[in-house]
């Protein structure tokens, strides 16, 4: 099972939401599909998922065309939108029976009891939709998503109104399903990226602007930090007298009166600016310690343009 895009273009008007997107997904990846609101995220998930069509490019998944094959394309995908669409005067429990029903599974009160169980929804399965807070709505909206086990899931922020407490669960969720099956899904989140993905992609203005593995971009962010020092009078420093610290790659005056020091891989530095500082005369009123994460790569890849 795999999930196939080449040169996937949305046009809506004279906006192109979509520009030549192009990657593939294998059994067992979770992919974190990251970008800026208005990026091309949602209209990438709803074309796979077959709520849209494209403008021009192809996509698969398991060998079936998203445009032409769309009715087995949807047996394979399961969805879960950004706005999780709900019959609100449903019970939980006869909503899930619902959706089994409609996609003709066999046993279907057992399965929406494994799907109740596997969601954290039992103490909840005899309410209204409507009486149910935005953590446990998008629980069942999960819950359908699965309910007739897809080979590829594909989720638009899936842990957006979660507590702490049901973020833990959902996330072991979709590690447990990742393990079997194709897992996509949208987040702004980056530390849910680094908990619970093994791919990234990063979209921009319709662009892919990076796509590689977790740990990769992990062992990356972890390369160099940042030591952020305020002086008293930003004039009157010469950054010249740093030159000579051991480590370090380079430095620039920010703002106000803040210069960053940029080290290499596994370097501390902030003894040696501060030596240097002492000596020099110069006046430090803060020094702050900061890591490069996978937070900065998103912004640079985004912000850049």
């Amino acid at each position: 099972m795999s999930v196939e895009v080449n040169n996937l273009t949305k046009i809506y008007g004279t906006q192109k939401a979509l520009d030549n997107v192009s990657f593939s997904v294998s059994e067992g990846d979770i992919l974190g599909f990251l970008g800026p609101n208005g990026a091309g995220k949602s209209t990438t998930m709803k074309i796979l998922s077959c709520f849209i069509p494209q403008t021009s490019g192809e996509a698969t998944i398991g060998g079936k065309n998203v445009k032409s094959e769309s009715l087995e394309v949807r047996r394979l995908v399961g969805y879960l939108p950004e706005h999780n669409p709900l019959y609100k005067d449903m019970y939980i429990k006869e909503y899930l029976l619902y959706i089994a029903k409609l996609y003709g599974i066999a046993r279907p009160f057992n399965r929406v009891k494994d799907m109740i169980e596997l969601t954290g929804l039992g103490r909840e399965q005899k309410k209204l939709i409507s009486q149910i807070s935005k953590g446990y709505r998008q629980r069942v909206g999960l819950a359908q998503a699965m309910i007739h086990n897809p080979e590829v899931l594909i989720m638009d922020e899936p842990t957006s109104g979660l507590d702490p407490n049901q973020l833990m669960e959902i996330r072991n969720v979709i590690r447990e399903i990742g393990k079997e099956k194709i897992v996509i899904f949208s987040t702004h989140i980056m530390q849910e990226v680094e908990a619970l993905c093994n791919r990234v992609i990063i979209i921009n203005k319709g662009k892919i602007v990076l796509d590689d593995n977790t740990e990769k971009l992990q062992t990356v962010s972890k390369g160099s930090t940042t030591v952020m020092v305020q002086f008293v009078s930003p004039g009157k420093i010469d950054t010249t007298r740093f030159k000579h610290i051991k480590g370090l790659k380079d430095i620039k005056h920010t703002e106000n009166n803040v210069f960053e020091f940029t080290s290499e891989r596994d370097s501390d530095i902030r003894e040696q600016i501060f030596d240097s500082c002492v000596s020099a005369g110069y006046k430090i009123i803060r020094m702050e310690h900061r890591q490069f994460s996978m937070e900065d790569i998103f912004q640079q890849l985004t912000l850049k343009s």
